[in-house]
This record gives structure tokens, C-alpha cells and sequence, in this order.
């Protein structure tokens, strides 16, 4: 079975091969060996700290089968994006252009730099191996997160956001990448993508753009892909929306990928987690299918197991479940379902 746990130093061989074949480039993850080390390192420390308020934390999860012992996935969280710099994106505003002489009054929407998101608890570094099949395992890896932000609330900020893979071609090319920042640049997409190590480089503020970029003004190729994410992006960006996330006004700077915002407390994994006591099983027992964390710290655990709607009947878990965890009968574990049910299904039910 798959859970997902804290990475460590000893995955460094696993984790750079992930930063050798991911696509897109993972800046959580970087090529370098040594950079990575130092990375999976801060991570360790990360785990470790007794945190009040989040700083320059970095949290990297991994998703390992129980089975073979490799390393099927990985995603991160840093806690205040942008803590040493500030992290860049384009803000969406909608200007208004009027003029009583010509009855003209037209609302135009326009990109201007910002660095508003700089300080906020970001999702970051999600990869799946590509042969896992169905989306259990991204949905495991992708919100396993959220349940280390639900069981540690103080490590992180009141809101949340993940910035996603912009629209590109075939060849890797993004038209709002050559209708911006190549002119600025002189670069191809990938150098500066990399270069920019998650968009937190002073280099962003002194190259790009200081004024607004009006969008009418971009060539409608670029006006298109504002926001979109790109078809490798879509099941994350799924994972997201059921978590609780939406689009907001920011875009990414470099592709115009989408960044999707959220206040915790809003969240799904914050919002309906509840703690449940583990009961031994002889084989799983359930309605539904429950994302299962144990532990806070380097003893964080979570896995997917089907439990019953019935919170009353605890958490009845098998011992390959209660292995995975590390937990036994009598312990707290912290559940929430893995697909919530919109208000008018719950109405329904009610009635």
C-alpha cells in the first residue's frame, strides 16, 4: 500500500532521480546533489523545530510503497513563500477608462507586479510517477499536506496558495512567455523557469516590468492562457478546487499560470478533520474512502483507508493501515473523507 511520510536524507538517492526525470522541473527539488541535500536537510530541521510562527521552514513529504520501499511521489509546503525575497506574481487588476464627452466607460484589465503573496504558506513541488495509475495516489501525496497543515496549525499562515503550470505547446513554448517575458529576457522559458528557483529571485523585480501591462494590448494567443493551467497541471488543479482552493486575481509571472488561493480554516482537510480511535481489524471496513493521518512531527503518517460514515465506530483499520501509520488499537488518528458531498446532497440526506 502507499503512504505518505517526512522525507529524509536517506531518500536523497530516490529524490534525485525524481529531480532528474520530473516534468515540469520541480524547484522543491533542485538538480544539483548538493543543492538537494542541503534542501532535504532544511526539511529534516524543519520537521524537528518547535515552531510558534512560520519563517523559513521548508516541509518535504515523500509517497512510498509499503511493498518495495520505493518512492513513488513527492510535494512540499513552504511556510512563508518568499521569506528571504519576495515572491513575484501578476496581479489581475480591472482599470477603469472613462470619459463623459465621448460616453465611453470601459473596464480594462491590466497586469501589474506584485509581491502580495510574499509571507503566505505555499503548496509547492507535487510529482507523481507516472505509472500510477488512477488519481488516489496524487490525491493522497497532493492532500497530505493539508492534513499536516490541519494537525499543525501554528506552523503555517491563516491562508494558503499553490501556483500552477501555465499553457504551453508541444515544444514547451508558452505564448504568454514570448509575449512577455522573452521580450524583457532575451531568454528561452525553461532558463529563466529554473534560474528564478520558485519565484523568489530580486532579478524578477529588476527585469520585468514595472508599469501595468494592459491585456488587450497582448497578442489574444497570450490573452487566452491567462490563468489556464496546462493539461499536465489539471489533475492538481482538480485536487485543489475539491480541497477548497479557488482561481484568484494573481497569475504567474512567467507563464500566466493560475494561482489558486485559500483562507485555512476553509480548507477541507482543516475544515472537516476529526479525530477518531484506531480499532484492530482483520480487513478494512468502510463507507468511504478517508484520507488517515497519525502523528505531527517526523512521525507524521498518512494513507488512504475506507472507514465507516459513522464516526462513533472509530477507526477500524487493518494491521497493514495501523503498520503504515504506526499506530495501534487505541490511538487518535485524525480523519477527514476523501470526497465531500455539496450542501444540497447533505440537505438531502438531512431531510
Amino acid at each position: 500500500m502507499l503512504f505518505v511520510r517526512p522525507g529524509k536524507l536517506t531518500d536523497l538517492d530516490a529524490l534525485a532521480q525524481m529531480a532528474r526525470t520530473a516534468q515540469p522541473v520541480l524547484h522543491s527539488l533542485p538538480h544539483d546533489r548538493a543543492a538537494l541535500e542541503a534542501r532535504v536537510a532544511l526539511s529534516e530541521d524543519s520537521f524537528r523545530a518547535d515552531v510558534d510562527f512560520p519563517g523559513e521552514e521548508f516541509y518535504l513529504f515523500v509517497l512510498e510503497d509499503t511493498a518495495t520501499g520505493k518512492l513513488l511521489g513527492t510535494a512540499s509546503i513552504v511556510a512563508a513563500a518568499g521569506y528571504s525575497e519576495p515572491f513575484y506574481a501578476f496581479r489581475n487588476d480591472a482599470l477603469i477608462h472613462a470619459s463623459r464627452e465621448l460616453h465611453v466607460n470601459r473596464k480594462i484589465h491590466a497586469l501589474t507586479m506584485s509581491h502580495e503573496l510574499t509571507g503566505k504558506s505555499r503548496l509547492a513541488g507535487f510529482y507523481v510517477d507516472p505509472s500510477l495509475r488512477g488519481d488516489a495516489a496524487a490525491h493522497l501525496i497532493s492532500r497530505a499536506r493539508m492534513m499536516y497543515i490541519a494537525a499543525n496549525r501554528r506552523r503555517f499562515t491563516p491562508e494558503v496558495f499553490t501556483l500552477l503550470l501555465g499553457v504551453s505547446d508541444e515544444h514547451g513554448a508558452s505564448p504568454f512567455w514570448e509575449a512577455v517575458g522573452r521580450k524583457f529576457f532575451g531568454r528561452d522559458f525553461e532558463d529563466v523557469d529554473i534560474a528564478s528557483g520558485g519565484r523568489s529571485r530580486t532579478f524578477i523585480a529588476e527585469v520585468m516590468p514595472g508599469y501595468p501591462l494592459y491585456v488587450p494590448l497582448l497578442p489574444e494567443a497570450a490573452q487566452r492562457v491567462l490563468g489556464e493551467p496546462n493539461a499536465s497541471a489539471l489533475l492538481a488543479y482538480d485536487i485543489h478546487l475539491e480541497e477548497g482552493f479557488e482561481p484568484d486575481r494573481f497569475v504567474d509571472i512567467f507563464d500566466a499560470g493560475p494561482v489558486l488561493t485559500q483562507q485555512m480554516d476553509r480548507t477541507a482537510c482543516v475544515k472537516h478533520a476529526a479525530e477518531r480511535t484506531v480499532r484492530e481489524a482483520a480487513h478494512q471496513q468502510g463507507d468511504a474512502a478517508y484520507l488517515v493521518s497519525s502523528g505531527s512531527g517526523e512521525s507524521f503518517r498518512c494513507v488512504l483507508a475506507d472507514l465507516p460514515a459513522d464516526a462513533g465506530m472509530g477507526a477500524p483499520l487493518d494491521g497493514d493501515v495501523r503498520a503504515a501509520l504506526n499506530v495501534k488499537d487505541g490511538d487518535v488518528v485524525r480523519c477527514v473523507p476523501l470526497h465531500q458531498r455539496d450542501d444540497e446532497e447533505s440537505k438531502g440526506d438531512a431531510a
